[in-house]
């Protein structure tokens, strides 16, 4: 079995990401004092601010380098503490069950199969654009009920938002980075603009989808509903991280299997090893690296006093590689068992995506190796990755499909 180091260091994947190097953090819990927020590490660690949602917060928008309109806050799932957490996942839940998943699998397998006949025959293939970013946000905008026709509509607008999650948490500013930030921003709206006509739409006329439902469900007692913002908001989030974890998820396993040829000899003659490939993928490269929290009272971590109102950098990739956890953190191993990595997150915001991100990435990955018998990637065009601290994944991924 191959380490991390010799993939990372020949894919350039983001130089902070030190621990795909095999490189340790010296203590689990660190204050940057230049940023003046703590970074996370350790896995015990991690696991215990994801959750106490409590003591560590996920509204951070007061501790942000930019300041947030209020109305974007509306709805965020991911911005919002119990008990309005609480309330807001379970108006969406009903979309993820089991049942609902399952049943979106023939229309996975169909879709997928669409896709990849476009590229079929040709003996070079763009991995990203030809189907690990348009199968998933085809899926959750037919779920919420946008059409997925837009897509294309939606990958600028995708991208422009992952920008500005990334402009968002940078502590050293200046006009550039205020000027990019806006420029991200303006991109933004557009998106927020474009949901919002489609809940005004749903308002006059409801139909059989998840925006409907939003717009019809009634948010607490006394018959209230939700607000145009909330919907609008909370789709957004949806749209937006509902795909990228599954678009990063396939293209890492394919990497990973790449750098790892044994395993892919061996998954492609036994494809009951695909579901083992794609846990440890979701350990090795965590398509997510990190989530942000704020410390609402004074509290103490691995002998480290964290003081209220600081900003907590949460590293799950890190903790994913933490040799007190996993045994030989560095190697790909899909047999590990058990693996308990944290590529979904845990406590309240655990994934609500993570059962139609596990299903996609399996059919798919059974597909491509049915379809391919070789998928490699070319040195003479590299995959790029996604420029982002809190992201592994890349963003163009040329592979070779013949021998």
């Amino acid at each position: 079995m191959t380490t991390v180091t010799s993939l990372v260091d020949q894919w350039n994947i983001h130089p902070h990401h030190t621990w795909l190097r095999g490189e340790r953090p010296e203590q689990p819990v660190v204050f940057n004092e230049q940023a003046q927020m703590w970074n996370v590490y350790g896995y015990d660690e991690v696991q215990e601010i994801l959750t106490n949602p409590m003591t560590f917060s996920s509204d951070t928008t007061g501790l942000l380098s930019v300041e947030v309109d209020a109305s974007l806050m509306e709805g965020n799932i991911m911005l919002t503490d119990p008990p309005g957490h609480t309330r807001l996942r379970k108006l969406v839940s009903n979309a993820f069950t089991p049942k609902v998943v399952a049943d979106l699998e023939p229309k996975i397998v169909r879709l997928a199969n669409e896709l990849l006949d476009q590229v079929q025959g040709q003996d070079r293939i763009e991995l990203v654009s030809a189907l690990a970013y348009p199968l998933p946000i085809i899926v959750i905008a037919e779920l919420l009920g946008v059409p997925a026709s837009d897509r294309d509509l939606f990958r600028g607008w995708v991208e422009a938002a992952m920008e500005n999650s990334i402009e968002m948490i940078k502590t050293e500013r200046g006009e550039e980075e205020d000027r990019a930030y806006e420029e991200q921003m303006d991109k933004t709206n557009k998106l927020l603009d474009y949901l919002r006509g489609h809940v005004a739409e749903r308002r006059k006329s409801p139909r059989e989808d998840l925006l409907s439902r939003l717009v019809q469900v009634e948010a607490g007692g006394e018959g209230k509903r939700l607000s145009d913002n909330e919907i609008v908001n909370f789709a957004y989030i949806l749209l937006v991280a509902g795909h990228i974890t599954t678009t990063m998820l396939i293209g890492n396993t394919v990497l990973c299997l790449d750098a790892h040829p044994e395993q892919d000899a061996l998954v492609r003659a036994d494809r009951s090893r695909l579901p083992g490939v794609i846990e440890e993928s979701l350990r090795f490269l965590s398509p997510f690296t990190l989530a942000l929290r704020g410390a609402t009272e004074e509290v103490e971590i691995a002998g480290q006093r964290i003081s209220p109102g600081k900003m907590i950098m949460v590293w799950m990739s890190a903790a994913n590689r933490d040799p007190r956890r996993f045994e030989r953190p560095d190697v790909f191993d899909p047999t590990r068992a058990p693996n308990p990595h944290l590529g979904f997150g845990r406590g309240v915001h655990f994934c609500l995506g993570a059962p139609l991100a596990r299903l996609e990435g399996r059919l798919v990955m059974d597909i491509l190796l049915d379809r391919f018998p070789v998928l490699r990637t070319d040195p003479a065009t590299p995959p790029s990755f996604l420029a982002a601290d809190h992201m592994t994944g890349a963003k163009h991924l040329p592979l070779i499909t013949t021998a």
